[in-house]
């Protein structure tokens, strides 16, 4: 099969020929239709994350058909469409799995970072981690819910039922998350790169009543703050544009250091949490949510071949919405 490898971080992902795996009796084989890519897959391709597989296949945001089924695997059929997230496996037995925290888990794999993912024609996924995909939404449509739709509604979660919500980097997951505030009733605020017009303008088409540059205050105090961008410098930007009591939420798995910012603009009982992965009841809640909306994904589609140049645009923010593989 054709797959895009990653042999060395901070090197372009080779466009290569690689044996399709055979799954062993709990896997299923899934021929790969499209996968989105998100900023965590920038995270591991330019080596912020430091403990990949070598030589990996990247890709977390899997939309394709199941070709091969293992002899142990049951409920899921040949030809039968399903989606694969970032969490791969668990261990099943840590106190996190237990109480129900499995994104916790102490020993977990994930997809595109230590199990082959979905810049290939195929892909190999335990059977327990695989999910239905809603019929009304193709392939491409679909494959940013996997991530970019799953973190973005547990990080809506965690701010519990604030009203007034700043989001801070208006890429991927934010276009989904506003779509799904704006359904919960509640009034987003969007922040974007500084003169950032064309994602202002994205934002306020998406219900947005306010969009303006990630170093400026809000018109009010915001109840709750989500920040998408990888950007230390915007915890403390948010904490002062959150009232008493409000919590900033950071919703990436890697974020450049936190500056020292003073005690009081934490004081008053304001918050800081980060949100890490997701658990299989994220993903079947937010899947059930999400056609109820409806959410609509904005896409930009490259060919298998060209997913560096898809990760290059992802990387200087030459898009608004979504970068997807279609493979």
């Amino acid at each position: 099969m054709r797959a895009m490898l990653m042999r060395q971080a901070g090197q372009p992902l080779q466009y290569t020929d690689v044996p399709v795996p055979q799954p062993n009796d709990n896997d299923v084989l899934i021929k790969i239709h499209a996968c989105g890519i998100c900023r965590t897959d920038l995270h591991v391709v330019d080596g912020e994350l430091s403990h990949p597989k070598h030589p990996i296949i990247p890709g977390h945001q899997i939309i394709g058909t199941i070709a091969k089924i293992g002899k142990n695997v049951a409920g899921l059929q040949l030809g039968q469409r399903v989606g694969v997230t970032w969490l791969g496996s668990t261990c099943g037995q840590c106190q996190y799995c237990h109480n129900g925290q499995e994104n916790l888990c102490d020993k977990p794999q994930f997809t595109g970072y230590q199990l082959d993912g979905g810049f290939a024609e195929y892909c190999l996924v335990n059977s327990q981690f695989c999910f239905a995909i809603p019929d009304n939404y193709p392939d491409l449509q679909a494959a940013p819910l996997l991530c970019a739709g799953i973190i973005g509604y547990r990080c809506l979660r965690k701010t519990s039922s604030a009203k007034r919500i700043g989001i801070y980097g208006f890429g991927a997951a934010a276009h989904i998350t506003a779509q799904v505030a704006h359904y919960q009733g509640r009034e987003v605020y969007a922040f974007t790169r500084p003169g950032d017009n064309a994602a202002q303008q994205f934002a306020l088409q998406l219900g947005a009543i306010w969009a303006g540059d990630s170093d400026q205050l809000p018109p009010e105090l915001l109840d709750a703050a989500i920040i998408f961008a990888p950007i230390g410098d915007l915890v403390p930007i948010a904490l002062r544009a959150v009232a008493k009591a409000g919590i900033v939420v950071c919703g990436g798995i890697h974020m450049s250091d936190i500056p020292s910012f003073p005690y009081d603009i934490l004081w008053g009982e304001r918050v800081i949490c980060s949100v890490a992965n997701l658990t299989r009841q994220d993903a079947e809640e937010f899947l059930a949510l999400a056609p109820k909306i409806p959410i609509k994904t904005e896409v930009h589609i490259y060919p298998l071949e060209k997913t560096n140049e898809a990760l290059k645009d992802l990387r200087e923010g030459n898009f608004t919405g979504a970068a997807v593989i279609e493979v």
